[in-house]
C-alpha cells in the first residue's frame, strides 16, 4: 500500500491500495474512494476498546477498509494543519492526544493510557485517558496548525500550554505543573496549569489546537 499527502492548508490522505491490502481509520473520516473497496465497520478490543476509545476522545467505532482489487482511499484532515505518517516500530510506540488518529495499518495495536496523577487529565487539556499506539506499521495523524517537533534528552523538559502537545514517544512523561504567582495566574492569561513533558523521547507540538481557537473565538464573539 503506497500513500501520498496532498493539499494545504487541508491536507488530503490517498491511499493507493491493492488486492488483499487493509486499513484501519477514524469514523467517518473517508472523503472519497474507488469501487473495489469494502467497508465494515469494527471495534477493535470489543465494547472495552470502543469505551476506551470513547472515553478518550476518539469515536468508539472505527471502520476499516479491504481492498478486493486496486483502489484508491481518500482520508481529509478535519481542520486546517498537516498530516503526518509516523512508523511504529517493536521498539518504538507513540501516545496521542484525542482526536490525532487518522488511519494505521492493521498492525498497529492501541492500548488505553490512563495518566498516573488526575490533575494531568483534568488540568493537562490533553486529556486523563489517552491513547499509545504499539506493535509494527504506520500510523497516520492529524496536527492543527503547523507542527514543530523537538528531540528531549533524557531529564529534559518542555513546558506547554493546554493543548498544544499532539504526541510523544513513549519513553516521555507527561505531568501538570501549576503556575507560580498568584498574580501571574489571574492576570496573566495562560491558565493556571501548565503541561509538562520530560524527556528521553521525539515529541511533535501542534501551533494552533482547535480547543484553543474555539476559546478564541468565543471571547471574540462575546466582546
Amino acid at each position: 500500500m503506497h500513500f501520498e499527502i496532498k493539499g494545504t492548508p487541508f491536507p488530503v490522505l490517498i491511499l493507493s491500495m491493492d488486492q488483499g491490502d487493509a486499513v484501519i481509520t477514524d469514523a467517518g473520516a473517508m472523503s472519497w474512494m474507488d469501487p473495489g473497496l469494502k467497508m465494515e465497520t469494527t471495534s477493535k478490543g470489543g465494547l472495552g476498546g470502543a469505551f476506551g476509545r470513547m472515553v478518550s476522545g476518539e469515536t468508539a467505532f472505527q471502520n476499516r477498509y479491504v481492498a478486493e482489487r486496486p483502489a484508491r482511499l481518500a482520508l481529509a484532515s478535519s481542520f486546517p494543519g498537516e498530516i503526518r505518517m509516523i512508523e511504529i516500530t517493536p521498539n518504538k510506540g507513540i501516545v496521542l492526544q484525542k482526536s490525532s488518529f487518522l488511519a494505521s495499518d492493521e498492525s498497529v495495536e492501541r492500548k488505553v493510557v490512563v495518566q498516573k496523577k488526575l490533575s494531568t487529565g483534568i488540568f493537562g487539556g490533553e486529556g486523563f485517558i489517552m491513547s499509545r499506539y504499539f506493535g509494527e506499521g504506520r500510523l497516520f495523524i492529524e496536527i492543527d496548525g503547523t507542527a514543530v517537533e523537538y528531540d528531549l534528552e533524557r531529564g529534559q523538559k518542555l513546558i506547554l500550554d493546554t493543548g498544544y502537545l499532539v504526541a510523544m514517544d513513549d519513553t516521555c512523561k507527561m505531568e501538570i505543573e501549576s503556575v507560580k504567582g498568584l498574580k501571574n495566574k489571574v492576570l496573566g492569561g495562560e491558565g493556571l496549569f501548565n503541561t509538562v513533558v520530560t524527556g528521553p523521547g521525539h515529541i511533535i507540538v501542534q501551533t494552533m489546537p482547535f480547543s484553543v481557537l474555539a476559546g478564541r473565538m468565543m471571547v471574540g464573539s462575546g466582546s
